[in-house]
């Protein structure tokens, strides 16, 4: 019997992309043949966004596209926006099968009862707010052959009045610790060198089971095999001087801080229901620098928020020079419907928020090319990823414990493998040319 053939495509951040690479590995595991989303497939599983509005527009063009290039296949949507939109997305005639968050480790006995039973619109929905049991999905391997994403949290308690995540995802959940060292121990055992460690909300990992984020960095940071611990995006609280002593310690802690920032305002920190303000934010920035060396510090803001006037506009550009961040990930509000904030008055005009989404894209490469810049005529520890052609010639690429690209002449394979790199020069925007010293 010819195997059924399956393709996936992910949307959104990197818990879905590790969601996504979990459901691929138990289809195969199952006997399916994945094949590339642009092919024809029996199945299609589509895991949506719901972030922003263009992310609930590119998930409806996925399923739609999907049933286009093969109008009997099964189509499956998964995720934040068929859990947003519920009974709306059943009523979507290119969807077959519903799966929501907190359901993606059913995909196999779903499709199985689908295909057995033919029932129409099989709808695996759960109500995510009242899930407290972290959905047990784990993967032992990664497209990328050296580096693994780690979902250990899910869920988040903060209820920013921008945000339409807890609404999807629910409440905080952990991954119990033995499953985080059963883990990592299996990518080691495959080859990784690297794991990236993710969640909806990492800072709240363990406060739903009596252990925090130290805990679990410590749990992987014993595991013999895996070299580097590099952390997802993190919330300022969590920056005390005890945790950043303590990571300093653990000598696989990559000195790379995504911190979560969205306004350098005040008044409109207050309005986000941030938990801090732009002076504890600051200070937080400092206590890193001042147990690591120029670390990498990157962050998210968001332009536009309701009733950002220039003046507060003006106050978050200061303050972002002010910080000197490595990299920015600048986001145009969106208005998400049931949150806070899509009612407030004071909305702004999309071109207001185009102009100052531009201004500070145009600030960030400036100081994204002043971080690469300090690092010329330094050592670097290199992890090497990959084969690369630039402008003809072949060079083996990888990123420093920073997360700076680096790309490097030579003759050997040294794919998966740390070397030390002297950084000689900018070869494009966005890498550095380095030469091998060991």
């Amino acid at each position: 019997m010819e195997r059924q053939k399956a393709a996936l495509h992910n949307l959104g951040c990197k818990v879905n992309a590790y969601e996504t690479e979990a459901m691929q590995q138990e289809l195969e595991q199952l006997g399916y043949e994945i094949v590339p989303f642009s092919e024809k497939a029996d199945i299609y599983i589509i895991n949506t966004c719901t972030v922003t509005n263009i992310a609930d527009r590119k998930s409806r063009q996925m399923l739609h596209r999907a049933k286009k290039q093969n109008p009997n296949a099964i189509v499956v949507a998964a995720g934040c926006y068929v859990q947003k939109e519920g009974e709306l997305s059943e009523t979507d005639e290119a969807i077959d099968i519903l799966i929501g968050n907190n359901r993606k480790k059913d995909l196999g006995r779903i499709l199985e009862e689908y295909q057995r039973e033919n029932i129409e619109h099989k709808k695996a929905i759960l109500n995510i707010n009242q899930t407290k049991e972290y959905e047990d999905i784990s993967i032992d391997r990664a497209q990328n052959h050296t580096r693994a994403y780690m979902k250990i949290q899910d869920g988040c308690n903060q209820f920013c009045t921008y945000c339409i995540i807890p609404y999807v995802r629910g409440r905080v959940r952990s991954r119990k610790l033995e499953a985080v060292r059963e883990e990592a121990e299996k990518l080691a055992k495959n080859g990784f060198r690297e794991i990236v460690l993710t969640g909806i909300h990492l800072s709240s990992y363990g406060v739903d089971i009596d252990s925090s984020l130290l805990e679990a960095i410590e749990v992987i940071h014993e595991v013999s095999g895996i070299e580097r611990i590099r952390l997802g995006s993190l919330e300022p609280n969590i920056i005390t001087e005890e945790f950043v002593k303590t990571i300093k310690s653990l000598q696989k802690v990559c000195p790379h801080f995504h911190l979560s920032l969205q306004s350098g305002c005040d008044t409109v920190l207050q309005r986000m229901n941030r938990r801090y303000t732009a002076g504890e934010y600051y200070e937080k920035c400092e206590l890193l620098r001042r147990y690591f060396e120029d670390p990498a510090i990157t962050t998210d803001v968001i332009v536009g928020f309701p009733k950002e006037t220039e003046e507060e506009f003006a106050i978050t550009q200061k303050f972002l020079q002010k910080v000197g961040f490595f990299e920015m990930h600048i986001f145009k509000y969106s208005k998400r419907a049931n949150t806070k904030a899509a009612v407030m008055p004071g909305q702004i005009i999309e071109k207001v928020k185009a102009d100052r989404s531009d201004e500070l894209l145009h600030l960030e490469k400036e100081m994204s090319c002043a971080f690469r810049k300090r690092r010329i005529g330094k050592i670097k520890k290199v992890l090497i990823e990959e084969n690369i052609f630039i402008e003809g010639e072949n060079y083996q690429i990888g990123h420093t414990e920073e997360y700076l690209k680096v790309a490097i002449k030579t003759s050997k394979d040294l794919v998966n493998q740390i070397v030390k790199v002297r950084i000689e020069k900018i070869l494009e925007e966005d890498i550095l040319l380095g030469e091998r010293i060991d």
